[in-house]
């Protein structure tokens, strides 16, 4: 008789393996680099093919590069300046700090500091706009004046 009795099921179904009725799901590796090259080319907006033709390979190849758990450190440092970031920072990359980084730097913080994205103005701006209007009249009327008045010289002579 081995270690697991002949009643118990044992079904390996991709990561979640099913024992009995106990259920237990591998934890995804943290250091799949090509996870967070994934992930950082989806936060700055670059599509598979548009780093492929930076990289000057195929879109499958950036797509395996992506699949890849481990990369070599040129082609690292190659995406890494596709990217616009540094291989360290591939490196270091994890979901949680960039939501720490959201959440602290816009909507969801109230600890904005004498700087936040939540400006109040004191003053109303269409107010600032007539009083700009009324001074742009007056100065036009003081040319006005003024040419007016070369004019009556000019008459003159």
């Amino acid at each position: 008789m081995g270690i697991l009795p002949e009643t118990s099921l044992f079904l390996p179904i991709g990561k979640l393996c099913i024992f009995g009725d106990m259920e237990t799901t591998a934890k995804p590796s943290n250091n799949h680099i090509g996870r967070k090259i994934s992930r950082i080319r989806e936060l700055r907006g670059i599509k598979q093919e548009t780093m492929a033709s930076e990289l000057g390979v195929s879109q499958q190849t950036v797509s395996r590069i992506e699949q890849s758990e481990t990369i070599e450190d040129d082609v690292l440092a190659k995406v890494a300046g596709v990217l616009g970031v540094s291989a360290e920072a591939i490196k270091n990359y994890s979901d949680e700090a960039v939501i720490y980084n959201i959440q602290n730097n816009y909507e969801g913080s109230h600890n904005q500091g004498p700087v936040g994205t939540h400006n109040i103005c004191n003053f109303n701006p269409l107010d600032k706009l007539v009083e700009l209007f009324e001074e742009n009249k007056k100065l036009y009327e003081r040319l006005l004046l003024s040419e007016k008045e070369k004019n009556e010289l000019l008459k003159d002579k």
